[in-house]
């Protein structure tokens, strides 16, 4: 061999600081590189112009909180209904997600998040926007597609907060949320595991799969009522008809996308917990939390993340199965544990991630922040 081409084949010096596996993950996500570079390259061009800003925030943020989101809502449904047809599925929450905003719609004149947006610090629909603002959602779909479970609500509504107080407002009432779900989820399945599924053997009744679609489907809807606020952030407080149908269909045919993708890849944080892809343990699943969030949504009209209170609920769920019965459906405790720290550190860097954005946004927010922790 020449010496010539010994140095084509030998690795560069760059190349012998860099692992192999990176360079597979970039021929594997180049298009998807590619579109968040597209997309970053959006923002850019269009936060001058507030009213082009406006819809292009709202296209971003709809799809990438959906496609985030999905695990918590519709990711249990998903699981253990992956022989169903996708667009089966698909007009079944789809269709749930028009009626649900269309009578927030008519019974709060134009507003379709159920008054999510009327809590201190979110009142005031934006008149202009900056780079961040439109590019949050971007930041978003790339933790998504990292796999993590991060809090869409802190991500996207933090960077419009006008003060300190709907940040921390929101921070509170999620926390408590995420405790009261680990508590219920451990509580519920201490009791479930050696009652109920254990006799979950063999082929479930035909009663089980009409039960989850309709605990499921109502799932959904409350948490449309909780969640919709960090999509419609960027749009006008009361939305006129023309608007309204641009808002939902767009959300309608991205839920399409979504189900077509089977969730994509943040449905793995579902599919790799215990026995959720048996349409029994998922029903109890959707049911334990759609009760924590008509809960939680009666309580205050303070926004909250949904996620938290749904890694919460999987978490005591998972440990709960472990106490009661390790061996036959749950995980070893030590397994159990560091899942719990995975999914929790996944979604406090989503909070830090987002509490970056509010204080490089707004100057306001910035110093109440840094008041609040003694530096201002």
């Amino acid at each position: 061999m020449s010496d010539q081409q010994s140095n084509q084949n030998s690795p560069s010096p760059i190349e012998n600081f860099i692992p192999t596996g990176f360079y597979d993950v970039i021929r594997q996500e180049r298009v998807f590189i590619g579109l968040i570079g597209l997309f970053f390259f959006i923002a850019g061009v269009v936060f001058p112009y507030a009213e082009l800003a406006m819809w292009v925030g709202f296209v971003f943020a709809g799809y990438s909180a959906i496609a985030n989101d999905s695990i918590q809502t519709i990711g249990t449904f998903l699981a253990s209904n992956m022989d169903k047809k996708w667009w089966v599925l698909w007009l079944w929450i789809g269709g749930i997600f028009l009626i649900t905003v269309s009578a927030s719609f008519y019974i709060y004149d134009g507003d379709v998040t159920y008054q999510r947006l009327t809590s201190k610090g979110f009142a005031e629909a934006p008149t202009d926007f900056s780079f961040l603002q439109v590019a949050a959602p971007v930041f978003l779909l790339i933790l998504t597609r990292m796999r993590m479970p991060v809090s869409t609500t802190f991500l996207l509504l933090s960077c419009f907060a006008t003060s300190a107080e709907g940040i921390t407002s929101v921070l509170g009432k999620s926390l408590q949320g995420y405790g009261l779900a680990l508590i219920a989820g451990l509580v519920v399945w201490l009791i479930v595991t050696n009652t109920l599924e254990k006799r979950f053997k063999g082929e479930p009744h035909k009663l089980w799969l009409p039960t989850q679609w309709i605990i499921s489907g109502t799932l959904w809807a409350v948490w449309v009522m909780q969640d919709a606020a960090n999509i419609a952030v960027y749009l006008p407080r009361s939305l006129d008809f023309t608007q309204f149908l641009g808002f939902a269909l767009f959300i309608f045919f991205g839920l399409g996308l979504l189900f077509y993708l089977r969730g994509d890849k943040i449905q793995e944080i579902v599919t790799e917990k215990s026995r959720v892809t048996d349409v029994r343990s998922a029903t109890i699943i959707d049911f334990v939390y759609a009760i924590l969030l008509v809960y939680k949504l009666t309580v205050s009209t303070v926004p909250m993340s949904t996620t938290w209170v749904f890694l919460g609920l999987l978490a005591g769920r998972e440990i709960g199965m472990s106490i009661m019965d390790g061996k036959e459906k749950g995980r070893p405790m030590g397994k159990v544990f560091s899942m719990v720290f995975k999914d929790l550190s996944y979604a406090l860097i989503g909070l830090v991630v987002s509490i970056i954005l509010a204080i490089s946004i707004n100057e306001d927010v910035r110093n109440e922040l840094l008041q609040m922790v003694g530096i201002g």
